[in-house]
């Protein structure tokens, strides 16, 4: 095994631990439930909650209520696998207060119906839809041949719940998003949408936007779960490079104290060996003597140099009876509060949605996910609350670059994938923010703390309520949204914003390795094209409110992290490194303006932590893959900058001059110039 650097986490975030996530109503309802119950009466609803915050339970809740009440004859409950449909089993819900019991017959949760999904099941939820009971579980797959079947007229006066709704897309090839679609259309049943992923599909989106517009949002951030927990209180997640093959360099990051769940690479990627049977053979290896199979589990038995017998499943290894076995037993409910049942899970394509398993301190993935739903699935895994579980972390393991690989192309774009799905995560554990402009005659918000001195209606202040996970942030001369829509998605949808900004493949390369980058090139030019692509229907005014917001939210939790980070020395107290940072960084500047935080470059934190995980060797290598292809200002970069240079004569007067000492004024002039040209030359067709 080579020996190597210290392993440097990219983010490490600190929770209170005040218990408030996992406490009960009178009702026996919890926070996000509760959050979720008070939108009731919703035709359209959407929960967007983390894994563990009890969304099952929020909806029994709600289905009952619309049961009852809202005139609703049946609930049909739709998950995205078979596994799923045990979250739905009865419930007893009065034992905790509330007025009614969740109950479904057992005939009629055909998750555990034997035979195909397009058969028998299709023709039991007809005789479900004809029948006087009120409840119905099924997949994802047997609702949409069901659909297929009966048409949408079937289903009217009916509750439709999606469970993962992450699943479901506007695209044309996918069935359930067609379906959905006209459920809609028709507008004569109700919808209650979950997913515990923030990112709804990660290139198409998951509903047509006038679709979405219907629904109303419940939104149960990462913050607010964690910082409720009783238990766990510090989250680390980092991507950590090795060369040769993984299994050598696996204990480096795999601590076999911690309950992990390891996923190994799928067959396909660079990482595998293509012999996944060999690659857990050799991880158990890694780890101590194997001293044979547990005859009740089927666990694989491991003696550790230290003499400490690991219980390890093995999920991979698809034998006859081998995997169901080791499955059931890992989904044994006389075991679930047993921390010592087992050790190490190593998965293939398991283990990830929906799997409960609340001991896990480490989720360890090789190989870089594509999806960044999948990774907030994996990351899931470990985040739930468990006594004496104090910390989890999540670790992505990556091949580094080799510039003698003819992949050398390909093993850049995973590392540069992996940074983004870091920074996005970054994100979407921060607390929420939001962003007023600061005016004259602005004054405090009664719940938010504004720190040392309180509200000083002079200055940009920065409020924060520990309660809800909100900061409050004035910046002066920030654009407004004007319309609903783009009210909504500076409020809900700005983590899908930066989602495609962090994944754009120009702004990510040119953030990281362009020396001579005018920052503003991507926070106002690149951000802003992303914009207008994403949201066609908002003008001009609204596009850039939404541009100033996302750049905002990305530049602030990148400077926080840096100060939180220089700052580890003094032990920031539980809960307020990030909230820390934000604050000092807007002391530390004389004025909170969105110019200053436009002359930010988001990506600058992320380059200073791969200098600390990557050689200095595979670093210059990936720097000069990026290199050799950059190419000079393309028609469309051009006039995106023209058009800056309009703007900017709008308000000073002038045009930016080519002879400025200010850099981002001369990039406006120079690509004004260019598309001046390429106008000449007839490059706008």
């Amino acid at each position: 095994m080579t020996n190597q650097k210290k392993s440097v986490p990219s983010i490490s975030v600190s929770y209170a631990r005040n218990g408030v996530s996992t406490k009960a109503n009178a009702l026996g309802m919890r926070p996000m439930q509760e959050r979720a119950y008070e939108k009731r009466g919703e035709p359209y609803l959407l929960i967007k909650s983390p894994p563990a915050s009890g969304k099952s339970r929020a909806l029994m809740f709600i289905a009952l209520d619309k049961l009852s009440n809202q005139g609703r004859k049946q609930a049909i409950i739709v998950v995205p696998e078979k596994s799923i449909g045990a979250s739905f089993n009865d419930e007893p819900l009065t034992q905790y207060g509330f007025w009614a019991d969740w109950r479904v017959e057992p005939k009629w949760n055909l998750c555990n119906a034997p035979g195909s999904d397009n058969g028998g099941k299709v023709n039991s939820v007809k005789a479900f839809l004809e029948s006087g009971d009120q409840v119905l579980v099924c997949t994802h797959a047997t609702f949409r041949f069901a659909v297929d079947k009966f048409g949408v007229e079937a289903f009217d006066d009916r509750l439709i719940a999606v469970d993962e709704f992450h699943h479901v897309s506007a695209d044309p090839d996918n069935k359930l998003g067609q379906h959905l679609g006209q459920l809609i259309a028709r507008d004569k049943t109700h919808i209650v949408a979950m997913t515990g992923s923030y990112f709804r599909g990660d290139a198409m989106p998951v509903l047509a936007p006038q679709d979405e517009a219907k629904f109303d949002t419940v939104t149960y951030t990462y913050y607010e779960q964690l910082n409720g927990y009783e238990y766990l209180k510090q989250l680390d997640m980092g991507y950590f490079f090795y060369s040769g093959s993984y299994t050598d360099d696996i204990l480096n990051v795999l601590n076999p104290a911690e309950k992990t769940i390891i996923h190994i690479p799928n067959v396909n990627s660079r990482e595998s060996t293509k012999d996944k049977i060999k690659e857990v053979e050799h991880i158990i290896s890694e780890l101590g003597e194997w001293q044979g199979i547990d005859p009740a589990t089927g666990f694989q038995l491991v003696k550790t140099p230290e003499g400490r017998m690991l219980r390890i499943a093995d999920l991979v290894d698809d034998g006859p009876n081998k995997r169901d076995r080791v499955s059931a037993a890992l989904k044994d409910p006389a075991q679930k509060n047993n921390r010592d049942h087992v050790d190490i899970i190593i998965a293939l394509g398991m283990a990830k949605e929906g799997f409960d398993w609340i001991w896990c301190e480490h989720a360890l993935t090789v190989g870089y996910r594509s999806s960044l739903t999948e990774i907030v699935q994996i990351i899931g895994r470990a985040t739930r609350d468990a006594p004496d579980k104090t910390r989890a972390r999540f670790t992505n393991l990556i091949a580094e670059p080799d510039a003698s690989e003819e992949a050398v192309a390909e093993a850049v774009n995973d590392t540069l994938k992996a940074i983004a799905a870091s920074l996005l995560m970054e994100q979407v554990l921060a607390p929420r923010f939001e962003f007023n402009p600061k005016r004259q005659g602005s004054g405090p918000t009664p719940g938010f703390d504004y720190g040392e001195g309180g509200y000083d209606p002079d200055k940009c202040n920065i409020g924060f309520n520990e309660q809800t996970g909100q900061f409050q942030i004035e910046i002066k001369g920030l654009a407004e949204p004007k319309s609903k829509e783009a009210a909504r998605i500076c409020q809900e949808d700005l983590n899908e914003v930066i989602a495609a900004f962090v994944q754009d493949k120009t702004a990510i390369e040119r953030g990281l390795f362009d020396e001579e980058l005018v920052p503003e090139e991507l926070t106002q030019v690149r951000m802003g094209k992303i914009i207008k692509d994403k949201y066609p229907e908002l003008d001009e005014e609204d596009q850039e409110a939404v541009r100033q917001h996302a750049v905002a939210a990305l530049n602030l939790t990148q400077q926080a992290k840096q100060l939180a980070i220089d700052g580890e020395d003094d032990e920031p107290s539980p809960n307020t490194a990030l909230i820390d940072g934000v604050r000092k960084f807007a002391m530390d500047v004389r004025e909170l303006d969105i110019d200053l935080i436009d002359r930010i470059n988001p990506f600058g934190e992320a380059y200073a932590i791969l200098s600390k995980t990557m050689s200095e060797e595979s670093l210059k290598q990936v720097a000069a893959a990026i290199a050799a292809k950059r190419t000079t200002l393309t028609p469309e970069e051009a006039k995106e900058l023209a058009v800056r240079a309009v703007k900017f004569k709008k308000e000073r007067g002038r045009l930016p001059s080519i002879g400025s000492t200010d850099a981002w004024e001369k990039r406006m002039a120079e690509g004004a110039a260019a598309f001046v040209k390429f106008k000449d030359e007839g490059r706008y067709g």
